[in-house]
């Protein structure tokens, strides 16, 4: 079924985009992430114009995003206290972001710029998953136990401390704040929750145990991403009401099957297929830019 999509200014089918929300919606559920890294350049693939996809994929991570951490909350491993502060930091980015967006938008520049920074972000998110996933699966086919991550870091002599009980930590409110406004500044500009980058940090840089990791991250990723689409909606206008809620609507039932597939399936190999789909869609990415179109320039009707 063909719809049009006004703001787009595209026909699209319909089931397809269904199809879409569900299957970043269950990646969401999966691992914790918003999903944008990779539903944003699969709307490039089927013609929405990037300025567009940026814009209102925030509208399906905050559906997704809202969906599963419902199940998180349930199962009380959301650190709503780590979450807040995430979230103060990923407003202030994303309020920059979207300034740059659309001082980049004036220009007429945004369009390569969205695309670079996913290829960037992509190759280097998808290539350290990779690696560290193979160790990891190399690590429990053996039967030897995975290196500890180590519980004290400089993170944890920097001033401002707080203590935030349900993760068990005591560190400085400084680095959550950061990776906060670096996650709001990456939704604005790419149209993600920011996940890919922000579940990682909160593991390794905070030291925050992986159980209450994912809820968290979804926690804040709702409110950054929702605030994103309100200011696209107000400055640039670049929001898809009706591709916004086919990809809703497919994100919430996906969301809800992804977190009850994550819990079953060993994270190894979740992690290594998530990786490959990663690399997968960045060299897509990449070729598009690099391969010479069929033509470089055309004549209008009245030229001469």
């Amino acid at each position: 079924m063909q719809i049009y999509l006004p703001i787009a200014e595209v026909s699209v089918n319909a089931f397809l985009l269904l199809g879409l929300g569900g299957m970043v919606g269950i990646l969401s559920g999966m691992f914790g992430v918003g999903g944008g890294f990779l539903m944003t350049p699969l709307l490039f693939f089927i013609g929405i114009p990037p300025a567009v996809a940026v814009a209102t994929e925030a509208n399906q991570i905050v559906a997704s995003s809202f969906s599963g951490v419902l199940a998180h909350v349930k199962r009380r491993t959301v650190d709503f206290k780590m979450g807040t502060v995430l979230l103060t930091g990923g407003l202030i980015g994303a309020a920059v972001g979207v300034v740059v967006f659309n001082y980049l938008k004036a220009a007429g520049q945004v369009d390569l710029l969205v695309k670079l920074c996913y290829v960037v972000f992509l190759g280097i998110i998808g290539s350290l998953m990779f690696i560290e996933s193979l160790k990891a699966l190399r690590h429990s086919r053996n039967g030897a136990v995975a290196p500890k991550r180590r519980k004290h870091n400089w993170v944890h002599n920097l001033p401002f401390k707080m203590k935030f009980r349900v993760s068990g930590l005591y560190i400085s409110a400084i680095p959550p704040l950061l990776v906060g406004v670096s996650v709001g500044v990456l939704a604005a500009i790419m149209g993600v929750g920011g996940g890919f980058i922000m579940v990682p940090a909160m593991i390794y840089l905070l030291g925050m145990p992986t159980k209450v990791v994912i809820g968290t991250s979804l926690f804040q990723i709702i409110f950054v991403t929702g605030f994103t689409t309100l200011l696209h909606a107000t400055t640039n206008f670049t929001v898809d009401i009706a591709l916004a809620v086919l990809l809703l609507i497919g994100g919430v039932v996906g969301a809800q099957i992804g977190t009850r597939i994550g819990v079953k399936m060993k994270a190894e190999q979740l992690r290594i297929l998530l990786a490959m789909l990663v690399i997968a869609v960045c060299a897509k990415l990449a070729l598009d830019l690099l391969i010479q179109p069929s033509e470089l320039y055309s004549i209008g009707a009245g030229g001469h």
